[in-house]
């Protein structure tokens, strides 16, 4: 290539140099020394242009490997992401399976766990009731046994005086005042036993409330989306005693 080049700026020069045609734009030029560069010229154009040309094989061979790795690159990281993706959502699966495997378990485990409770506390009440029951019947029969006896002291004490006239007056006096005290007593008594019987009644149903005040918190918490298996944390752990 450097000869092609050589030889035209020769003929440039011989041109630049040579002497005009009076009256024209023409020149006269050597014909030997012009026919010999443009020999020259095509001489050294034939291997430049196989050269050229084996370059621009060359290129497109290259242009052709890099497009043919480009695609194998691009189809290789395609399947790589598909594969990242399908591991992904297998894996995602797999965690909300087992979110919704423990939450099911912590459910099962408070409506488990509530039974127990209720379960309890009707026993509680039962015994309690029993109780107070049975504790309510004996004061009433204590209060019926002191009454009776009141009663009977009080016919004795109402004989003896009649039989005395200067002092049966009193007599009756102090039968209807015995009389009196006797069913006092025995209204005291059933009070008390009222009483004894409300307030473990209440007991009962603050103990009730206090149930199921736990059941709808342990509820709550299971519907609260901090639960969710999204949040990356561990489940949260309910404490139903109060």
């Amino acid at each position: 290539m450097y000869r092609v080049f050589e030889a035209l700026d020769e003929l440039v020069t011989i041109v630049e140099e040579a002497r005009g045609v009076p009256m024209t734009a023409s020149c006269v030029v050597p014909r030997g020394d012009v026919l010999e560069l443009l020999d020259d010229v095509r001489d050294a154009l034939p291997a430049e242009i196989d050269d050229a040309q084996d370059v621009l094989d060359k290129r497109d061979d290259l242009i052709h490997a890099a497009r043919k790795e480009a695609g194998e690159t691009v189809a290789g990281a395609n399947a790589e992401a598909e594969r990242a993706i399908a591991d992904a959502t297998d894996e995602a699966e797999r965690i909300l399976a087992d979110a919704r495997a423990r939450a099911e378990q912590m459910l099962a485990d408070a409506h488990d766990q509530a039974d127990r409770t209720v379960a309890a506390g009707q026993a509680e009440y039962q015994n309690l009731t029993d109780r107070s029951r049975a504790e309510s019947e004996r004061m009433i029969q204590a209060g019926r046994d002191a009454y009776d006896r009141a009663i009977e002291d009080g016919r004795a004490e109402q004989a003896r005086l009649v039989a005395q006239t200067e002092v049966v007056q009193a007599a009756h006096a102090e039968s209807a005042r015995i009389v009196d005290e006797a069913h006092a007593e025995a209204d005291r008594q059933r009070a008390d036993c009222d009483a004894y019987v409300d307030g473990k009644l209440a007991e009962f149903s603050e103990l009730l409330a206090t149930t199921l005040r736990t059941v709808d918190s342990g509820r709550n918490h299971l519907r609260s989306p901090a639960n969710l298996p999204s949040s990356g944390g561990r489940p949260t752990l309910y404490d139903y005693q109060v």
